[in-house]
């Protein structure tokens, strides 16, 4: 997906780390048939069959809602993963030649949740582009509300979380790096590519921790509707999720257990 008219940097970066996903999802899956191709087309979703996704292999699509043009897609996109009939109207149509690869969609979910990387890297993909989306959208409203969604450049020492408040956003950090405390004290890190925040979403309490960056970032910001939305309608993204914070909550309490027994051996001595 790439995002019409002007664009900031952070967003090129996203755009082309995205762009690799689709092809490590579907590697060493079989397409369901050859090639299905169309000369041009004014709604591709309304020909395609609701059974399958599809790999654009070649040609351009434009994405549109409410007949404005938004972005578009192209070689090494995945089509056909939006199908809630609560999202936005999206409309995807070209005046070109188009090439599109099918794979049948319960094979694709199947091969993408048989081994946890590229569970992981649908996750990336899919809260990727619902940022891409959300920026796009964003564009069409006045500035003063276009910095509540999408992409942000915080600098250093920034608090992007404070404990106790209450969670309606979920974050990922593009570029650079963040650190968690609980009271004051540093929990763990917060590195690039990491999805945090989504354990408040979930559970509706209030944040838990504090993070705050130890160096200048690039977040993406997914408001809490749209992130709920997107587990909802992929429950096995929420199954990822949980599992990833499962193992977040281990390493915590682990190194709760440590500065337990720091506490303790200091007192003794």
């Amino acid at each position: 997906m790439y995002l019409l008219g002007e664009q900031p940097a952070y967003a090129e970066t996203l755009i082309t780390r995205l762009q690799n996903i689709p092809a490590r999802l579907l590697q060493g899956l079989t397409p369901s048939g050859p090639a299905v191709e169309f000369s041009a087309i004014d709604d591709l979703a309304a020909v395609l069959p609701a059974d399958q996704l599809f790999m654009l292999d070649d040609g351009r699509l434009h994405g549109c809602i409410d007949d404005r043009a938004l972005f578009y897609l192209q070689h090494g996109d995945l089509i056909g993963l939006r199908q809630d009939a609560g999202l936005p109207r999206c409309r995807l149509c070209s005046k070109t030649p188009l090439a599109l690869t099918p794979y049948l969609r319960s094979q694709v979910f199947q091969h993408i949740y048989a081994d946890p990387t590229r569970s992981e890297l649908f996750l990336q993909y899919m809260a990727g582009q619902t940022a891409l989306l959300s920026d796009a959208v964003a564009r069409l409203k006045q500035p003063e509300f276009r910095a509540t969604n999408g992409f942000q450049r915080v600098a250093s020492g920034e608090i992007l979380i404070h404990q106790g408040d209450e969670a309606d956003h979920v974050f990922v950090i593009i570029d650079g790096h963040a650190e968690a405390f609980v009271d004051g004290v540093k929990v763990g890190d917060v590195p690039k590519d990491e999805i945090f925040g989504a354990m408040a979403v979930f559970t509706g309490e209030k944040r838990n921790a504090t993070v705050i960056t130890s160096e200048p970032c690039t977040l993406m910001r997914i408001p809490k509707d749209q992130f709920l939305s997107l587990t909802q309608s992929n429950p096995k993204i929420a199954n990822s999720l949980i599992e990833s914070m499962a193992r977040r909550i281990d390493l915590l309490n682990k190194q709760v257990t440590q500065l337990s027994a720091l506490k303790t051996t200091g007192r003794a001595q």
